[in-house]
This record gives C-alpha cells, structure tokens and sequence, in this order.
C-alpha cells in the first residue's frame, strides 16, 4: 500500500468515527434519566393513630379509637442520576435531625445541594425530595 490510500483510510475511518461520536450523543441526549436506584428497608412498620387525639400515637393493637395506617418498607429511598445532577427521594419515619443528618450524608458524597423539601405525611412519616449536583 501507498502513503496515499494509507491516509485517506485514516480519514474515511475518522469520519466514521466522527459520525458515530454524533450519534450516540444525540442518543445520551434523548436519555435524560440515567440511572434508578431504589433502596427498601425489609422491615414493616404499622402505626395506629388515635382518632381523638391525632398528635399522639399508640401502638396498641387492641384499640378501639385507633386507625391502623401501614407504612411498608420505611426507609425508601430513590436516587436519579441525570448528568452532573441527583434527584434524592427518601421516605422515612419522623424524628429530630433526620435533615441534618441527611444534608451530612450528602456532603459526605461530595453532592452539592441545589434545592431541597419536605413534608410530613401523618403524624409519624417525613417525606423529603432534595436535588444535588456533584462538586468536583
């Protein structure tokens, strides 16, 4: 082989190469989502709320005025890796610090937090949503 069809066989496969570079970026664009990642604790958790008096909890089973809620698998936590960006769901029970630890938990990984909510569900269940961006 010549020097001439040596170089225009690299440059016909570098356009290939090229070509193909195009498609499968317009391909990781069309995929926003990334990657799922769902973690359940196996325990269960039952909670009976008084009908009367809703700030209290009882875990007597043989009331009358209570209303059995099922609260399956708590914790759950959910994590979607879109790019540089994390969408953290967790679910877990009520109780002082769970946001502080949480936002420790998060620094600890080196995720940035970009926006964070959350909520209570019932007199026992938080619900928090918060979105993270890796730090380099």
């Amino acid at each position: 082989m010549d020097k001439a069809s040596v170089l225009g066989d690299a440059i016909k496969y570098v356009k290939e190469l090229k070509e193909q570079v195009k498609v499968l970026e317009e391909q990781s664009k069309k995929k926003s989502v990334e990657s799922v990642m769902v973690v359940k604790k196996l325990s269960q958790l039952y909670v009976d709320e008084d009908v009367s008096d809703t700030s209290s909890n009882s875990c007597d089973e043989n009331s009358d005025e209570t209303s059995k809620t099922y609260l399956s698998s708590l914790p759950e936590v959910e994590a979607r890796l879109s790019g540089k960006n994390v969408l953290i769901r967790i679910l877990c029970e009520k109780d002082k610090g769970v946001m502080v630890n949480v936002y420790r938990e998060i620094e600890k990984l080196h995720l940035s937090v970009i926006n964070a909510s959350s909520f209570s569900f019932g007199s026992s269940v938080l619900a928090i949503t918060i979105i993270t961006q890796y730090v380099l």
